[in-house]
């Protein structure tokens, strides 16, 4: 199945987004991860579109979304919240499941609180957080910004798909065509002709301006819809302790939280194997 390019102006940019499957079918929103596109989540899209309608955005400074005006204010999570509350309205949608992989489950997470944008309360109807949680390893967040700062440039596309291969090896299982797809989708060139991960470096500004963005526990403990974390068994970013906290308060407290380890898989899950669909129809369909 094909998908659409959508071109919204939300919270004043112009954000891009795929979308997939019907417009009359359950929305599904699915946004990726920090330094990554929309398009990363074109296999699980594909997988969904027969049954729901799956919109796939490509965060303001990643992708073919523009880049922010003002980084140090707009490079965080309450930003993202007001693009997303943009977004839903533009589309005409009322009520979402929301797939998020790493940023995208923050984002989810605060959207789905209605703590920064009150008109999002209720709209979220269940949350999948794909390695993430209300608070991230100290030292793993240390080592993205450390890389998400400074990304390198390579004279060939395949030089960059070499470094993507080792980089997000923790995704798991890619087919070569996948890792084809996803440098070619997350490429772009600068001035002087070499190729550079598709993203605006100061993006990096929300770990150096807000070091503390990602601590988000007062987001989770207001909801009150189902969540599922799949957790990469492997995963140095989302902690099992942090996991077993999550049982314990706000949702988890009130038993509408799961959470389950995937096996083969660091940070985060690529969400692109039959095994994966299967942890995501099951959440998505209330089973």
């Amino acid at each position: 199945m094909l998908f659409s390019s959508r071109y919204l102006r939300c919270a004043g940019y112009e954000i891009h987004a795929t979308e997939w499957g019907t417009p009359d079918a359950p929305a599904v929103i699915a946004w990726h991860g920090l330094a990554r596109t929309g398009r990363d989540m074109d296999e699980l899209a594909r997988h969904l579109a027969p049954r729901y309608r799956v919109i796939c955005p490509d965060t303001i400074g990643r992708g073919l979304s523009q880049w922010a005006r003002a980084p140090q204010d707009e490079y965080r999570l309450s930003f993202y919240a007001r693009i997303a509350a943009d977004l839903f309205d533009q589309l005409g949608i009322r009520q979402a499941h929301w797939i998020g992989t790493s940023m995208g489950g923050a984002i989810g997470t605060v959207c789905a609180s209605g703590l920064f944008e009150p008109q999002l309360k209720g709209r979220i109807t269940r949350l999948l957080l794909n390695d993430n949680a209300p608070r991230l390893a100290d030292a793993a967040l240390a080592r993205i910004k450390a890389y998400a700062g400074q990304p390198p440039a390579f004279d060939t596309v395949l030089e960059l798909e070499a470094f993507f291969r080792q980089v997000y090896q923790p995704y798991g299982w890619l087919s070569d065509a996948q890792w084809r797809l996803l440098t070619e989708s997350s490429t772009r060139r600068l001035p002087d002709g070499r190729v550079t991960p598709h993203y605006d470096p100061a993006m990096v500004q929300q770990f150096t301006h807000h070091a503390n963005d990602y601590l988000i526990w007062e987001h989770y403990d207001a909801l009150d819809i189902p969540v599922l974390c799949l957790r990469g068994a492997d995963s140095d970013l989302v902690l099992p302790e942090t996991t077993a906290e999550m049982l314990t308060r706000g949702p988890g407290a009130r038993g509408l939280v799961r959470v389950v380890e995937v096996p083969g898989c660091g940070h985060a899950p690529a969400l692109n194997v039959p095994a994966h669909f299967a942890l995501v129809d099951g959440f998505l369909s209330g089973a």
